[in-house]
């Protein structure tokens, strides 16, 4: 199996599963990874997603084994691009948190899917590696947006020229990812950040999302009315209420996520 699924109360922890080959990318495991994102996107009890690689390293990007010959002699890229950016549309509109647990090496591809996740925590082995200009390629899998995002325009652009590894504590003082922690600790600290998202108002965290996604291209006064638009629907929901219900009474909130 590609791609491995544990279920735990509230989410599911989601691994690559070719460690053999650095969990490199080919068309099976993608297949796989569609598969688990779009179940545990149906299933009402999951309201969060960790994801992580097996052995030791999380991605290393395209499995190079896997792409097809064109009829000219050269790799035919077309279909793996389709691939990976149905890849990210799907991660980044998903309806709930979900957290990456960088394991080990994140190149290439692997490293923007990584990127693609809304909180990234990693090794402080770990490492992130644009590898594409060393094949002749540009960063896909969204990296060309995400990178001057994240790190600014003079950092991305060094990122994706260079293809020198980022050392993760590096990548956590840039801010390309959330947090470095320490090999031993990182699978604990992802999964009590996951779970304590489950239990979180997640409606509010997956439009929130919706909310910065939109920022990056609106103006200020669109953003302002897509704030009141949304707080406007978000005053509807049952976590609201339960929300205020609970700092009223001065206790812990029971969310539900449920719209």
């Amino acid at each position: 199996m590609t791609v491995l699924v544990e279920k735990h109360a509230g989410y599911r922890q989601i691994s690559l599963n070719r460690p053999d080959r650095l969990n490199a990318l080919n068309a099976d495991m993608h297949g796989a990874l569609m598969a688990a994102l779009g179940e545990a996107e149906t299933d009402r009890e999951c309201r969060a997603i960790l994801l992580t690689g097996a052995g030791r390293g999380f991605c290393a990007g395209q499995d190079l084994a896997d792409v097809q010959v064109g009829d000219t002699g050269a790799p035919d890229l077309k279909a793996v691009l389709e691939r990976y950016n149905t890849l990210v549309r799907t991660l980044r509109g998903l309806a709930m948190p979900v957290v990456c647990a960088v394991n080990g090496v994140a190149a290439g591809a692997g490293a923007n899917l990584a990127l693609a996740c809304d909180i990234v925590l990693a090794a402080k082995s770990a490492s992130f590696i644009q590898a594409f200009s060393r094949i002749g390629l540009i960063p896909d899998c969204g990296g060309t947006w995400l990178l001057p995002r994240l790190v600014g325009a003079a950092r991305a652009r060094a990122l994706a020229i260079l293809a020198e590894p980022l050392p993760a504590e590096r990548a956590a003082e840039w801010g390309l990812i959330w947090q470095a922690v320490e090999d031993a600790a990182l699978m604990e600290t992802a999964h009590k950040l996951t779970a304590r998202l489950a239990t979180q108002a997640t409606i509010g965290i997956a439009t929130t999302k919706r909310a910065l996604d939109a920022a990056e291209t609106n103006t200020l006064d669109a953003q302002l009315d897509l704030e009141r638009d949304l707080q406007h629907e978000l005053g509807g929901s049952p976590d609201y209420a339960e929300g205020v219900r609970a700092f009223l009474e001065k206790r812990a909130p029971n969310f539900t996520g449920r719209r």
